[in-house]
């Protein structure tokens, strides 16, 4: 169970995260809608051990469905508490170089090693080793964690999160999402993912999820999707995902866009299947995390140095 010193802090923010999340657009994170997509399918995707665990560790607010606070860190960056996990959200990269080395890209404005999306994934990764390993000795809070671990593990996904430190991952690169004002982070953030439900899935996010299940168990990705989960060691997963992101950041997000001009019907066509791998990817590999952290064979995971 999450621990009394931080149950009522997380009940706190689990409230105040259900009516942010209602209507607040998140910069420099997949919309709700695609983290919620990541926590959902990972979720559905658990081993009886690990399941439990999960709705052991989420609040009572979350009524056991860890999608509701998977945006939890994105609420709680700018909190002074919080502040420091600012930076961990992402990974600038030197420009055109189309290439992330963790000695060279993962640390904070500072110097800071080890801050950086990559990073923490592994950070907290390396925390949830210890939970089985009896609460009374425990000196992580288990719930955040998690909670973080599941974030981070979207965020990593996103192409634009691993992206070119002059623009800010795309950020400054503004431009027109068909009719509206945008930037190319956001495009690749919220916008394709808004567009495809709207568009193809009246506005019903379950039915969009069934579709990408559907894409991983029988369809477009069945092929492949055994190969998703290939990681000997977990806490050096995230350097893989990393890489996968900054190399499709190049050939799909960057590749002939332009400052100022308006991105439409080819983008969009051309780009959401990339925008829907990688949420389904996202989700496939956080639940083999957490089945292999909380399984009932968790002792086979490599332990943390």
């Amino acid at each position: 169970m999450a621990s009394d010193k931080c149950s009522s802090f997380l009940l706190a923010a689990a409230a105040a995260a259900v009516l942010v999340l209602a209507s607040a657009p998140v910069a420099h994170s997949w919309s709700k809608e695609g983290h919620m997509l990541t926590c959902r399918i990972a979720q559905d995707l658990l081993e009886p051990a690990a399941a439990h665990a999960v709705r052991n560790l989420l609040t009572e607010e979350a009524d056991g469905d860890l999608s509701a606070l998977c945006v939890w860190p994105d609420q709680v960056r700018h909190w002074y508490k919080y502040r420091w996990t600012s930076p961990l959200h992402f990974i600038d990269t030197p420009d055109k170089a189309c290439s992330f080395v963790y000695s060279r890209d993962c640390h904070g404005a500072d110097g800071a090693e080890d801050m950086c999306v990559a990073g923490a994934i592994a950070n907290f990764t390396s925390q949830l080793m210890h939970y089985n390993h009896g609460s009374a000795d425990r000196k992580y809070n288990m719930t955040e964690a998690l909670l973080f671990l599941s974030h981070f593990m979207g965020d990593v996904h996103q192409p634009m999160h691993v992206g070119f430190t002059s623009d800010q991952g795309g950020n400054t690169i503004n431009l027109r999402w068909f009719r509206h004002k945008s930037n190319l982070h956001h495009v690749w953030d919220r916008e394709m993912i808004l567009t495809a439900i709207a568009e193809f899935y009246g506005k019903d996010m379950d039915a969009f999820q069934k579709d990408l299940v559907h894409n991983f168990t029988t369809g477009t990705w069945s092929d492949d999707v055994s190969s998703w989960g290939d990681c000997e060691d977990l806490l050096s997963c995230s350097t893989k995902y990393a890489t996968e992101s900054i190399n499709l950041a190049c050939k799909w997000a960057y590749n002939d866009v332009h400052e100022g001009e308006t991105l439409s019907d080819d983008y969009f066509d051309s780009r959401l299947p990339i925008v829907t791998r990688r949420i389904a990817q996202g989700g496939v590999r956080l639940a083999m995390f957490l089945n292999r952290l909380f399984g009932e064979h968790n002792r086979d995971v490599a332990s943390p140095a």
